[in-house]
């Protein structure tokens, strides 16, 4: 458990510091919407493109990516018909709280906890590469069509072919994909900008989440969307590890530590990712705010759990 320990001790104290610097006021008014903004622009196509570009591909094709790529779009399709059945939210808003229930924190998180409770990084590199390759393209997709325009404007066949083409985090993950593919090596003087850039996306992320934390309470009555917030972490903790354990088990036949190991990853809270996302298109920014901390939160002790059923 030293391992979760570790990994979640880092989280909290990134986000303390962001939460400090909202406190005294040292990045201004507009620090949070700054920082948010250059982690979505800048950072975080940074380190798509050097995480996909170095990346061995092959690593993908494992009962782990089976098992993600499922759960992620069976929770996260689970979480829509809930939410507009019984809420009635928009599709901007039910875009954002689908990545909350189902969107995984597999970088900042996943590999630390992989490395010192699974005891090997590329238990989280499947789920990895399918959020950066599959899932966010598609949510950021429908985000562009949707919070940008207006849920009641008509799109046109050119908007929506074009829209995933205008992303800066879908079109660095198909460009670092695509080196990937043919083989290409770029030399490391190209290569260290990107990495020296992209290194400021996850502590970037993470601040800018400490920053949204301050002047506000966490599931506030009036201001926090309580009954998204629960469903969402909900089906998070709870659905998202319970059917990785069900597929893994009773579909694929996968047991002992290798079966630990999927539950453990599809128990890993929401990532600031979506808070990011969110950010961006000021769309469900409180729902992905207060989601990523109570599914962080209730994660240590879900992950305690699992270790003490399937270890």
């Amino acid at each position: 458990m030293s391992g979760v320990v570790a990994g979640f001790t880092v989280i909290f104290v990134v986000i303390a510091v962001g939460y400090l610097l909202g406190r005294l006021g040292t990045l201004g008014s507009q620090g949070q919407f700054v920082l948010g903004r250059l982690v979505f622009f800048v950072a975080t196509p940074a380190l798509l493109f050097t995480t996909l570009a170095s990346s061995d591909l092959s690593v993908i094709f494992s009962p782990t990516l089976a098992v993600a790529s499922a759960t992620a779009f069976g929770v996260g399709a689970l979480y829509v018909v809930i939410a507009k059945l019984w809420l009635h939210r928009p599709l901007p808003e039910l875009t954002i709280g689908a990545l909350s229930a189902s969107y995984v924190n597999s970088a900042n998180l996943g590999i630390p906890i992989a490395v010192f409770v699974l005891g090997d990084a590329t238990f989280v590199a499947p789920l990895l590469l399918f959020q950066i390759v599959v899932y966010s393209p598609i949510a950021l997709t429908i985000l562009d069509l949707t919070a940008l325009r207006g849920d009641a404007e008509k799109l046109s066949l050119l908007d929506t072919v074009t829209a995933p083409f205008k992303n800066p985090i879908v079109l660095a993950g198909a460009a670092g994909l695509i080196v990937a593919l043919i083989g290409w090596v770029p030399p490391r003087p190209l290569m260290q900008p990107f990495e020296l850039i992209g290194a400021t996306s996850v502590p970037g992320a993470l601040l800018a989440f400490g920053l949204s934390l301050y002047g506000v309470r966490v599931l506030e009555k009036g201001s926090s969307p309580r009954r998204d917030v629960a469903l969402a972490s909900t089906l998070k903790i709870v659905v998202q590890p319970v059917l990785a354990y069900l597929m893994a088990h009773y579909l694929l036949g996968i047991d002992g530590h290798e079966l630990f190991a999927i539950v453990v990853v599809s128990t890993l809270p929401t990532a600031q990712n979506v808070f990011i996302y969110a950010s961006r298109y000021r769309r469900g920014m409180v729902l992905a705010r207060d989601s990523a901390f109570v599914t962080t939160l209730i994660s240590i002790p879900a992950i305690a759990l699992v270790t003490a059923l399937l270890a």
